[in-house]
């Protein structure tokens, strides 16, 4: 099928764009990879942040802390999910008589995110383990590190309330004439969120809600200062002992391995919801 003067015309255009950026893109890495080693400093910080042997020596070490970090981000997420969900439809709720559990919602929201995670860390961390008192908690032969337990803890009580308040933004962007057409099919208000409202506010809010994770998979780390030995405190301490920076290296790069893979799903899901808004069809 032959293409039409427009369709040629995009095609070549599309293709110029592509052949500009590159040769852009390549002239800038290329000035990089020159002028920075011409600076005085480069060897100096060659070899105190991108030593070859401290990489090899530190990589794998690394690389097993940061399985914690993955554990931690895999089993904090859905808990995050399903309590921001939780507070975003207590925040939602409009019959007076819940208005207490509403309010809550709400104190909730604005004093968790009021104070730095970090401060939270402490506070739940070291506190929650003087209250608890004991080495290590769970339920049966699943023991797990206090520190860590409350360190995890303080990661889904914090990420949680800016999730909630994303859920929450979903939710009010539903039109009110979506409950209208509910409330006149005789559905109750638990029926007409959940089978009405929720799907539609879910499927909006799933970009941000990606972001937030992306954040969540980096703040993991903060709960090194607790004590547990995930990639950043493994880090510190071969730094510590090698005398060299390379293994804070290696754990970014391992944590880039991760998060530019979600950072892309998330544009991708952006991507998708807008071309879906517009009312195009999805390549």
């Amino acid at each position: 099928m032959s293409l039409t003067r427009r369709e040629q015309f995009d095609r070549s255009q599309r293709l110029r764009g592509f052949v500009l950026a590159g040769a852009s893109t390549a002239a800038v890495v290329g000035l990089i990879v020159w002028g920075v080693p011409q600076l005085e400093g480069w060897d100096r910080v060659r070899r105190t942040f991108f030593d070859r042997d401290a990489f090899a020596e530190a990589f794998p070490k690394v690389l097993r802390a940061f399985v914690l970090d993955l554990k931690i981000f895999l089993v904090c997420a859905p808990l995050i999910v399903v309590w921001g969900l939780a507070i975003a439809l207590a925040r939602s709720v409009r019959s007076p008589v819940l208005f207490p559990l509403r309010l809550g919602a709400t104190l909730y929201v604005d004093i968790v995110r009021g104070v730095p995670i970090l401060l939270w860390l402490f506070l739940i961390g070291f506190g929650g383990a003087g209250l608890i008192n004991k080495r290590q908690v769970g339920i049966g032969p699943i023991q797990i590190d206090t520190l860590l337990f409350l360190g995890g803890l303080a990661l889904v009580i914090v990420y949680a309330a800016y999730v909630a308040e994303v859920f929450r933004a979903g939710i009010e962007s539903v039109h009110e004439s979506q409950r209208s057409a509910a409330r006149s099919l005789a559905l109750s208000t638990w029926q007409t969120n959940r089978h009405v409202v929720l799907p539609q506010a879910v499927r909006r809010v799933v970009p941000p809600l990606m972001n937030d994770f992306i954040s969540l998979q980096k703040d993991v780390a903060l709960v090194s200062v607790l004590g547990p030995a995930e990639a950043l405190r493994r880090a510190d301490v071969l730094q510590d002992r090698l005398f060299n920076f390379t293994p804070f290296v290696v754990a970014a790069v391992l944590f880039l391995c991760v998060s530019i893979p979600l950072t892309r799903t998330a544009d991708y899901l952006l991507a998708k919801e807008r071309r879906a808004m517009s009312g195009t069809a999805v390549r």
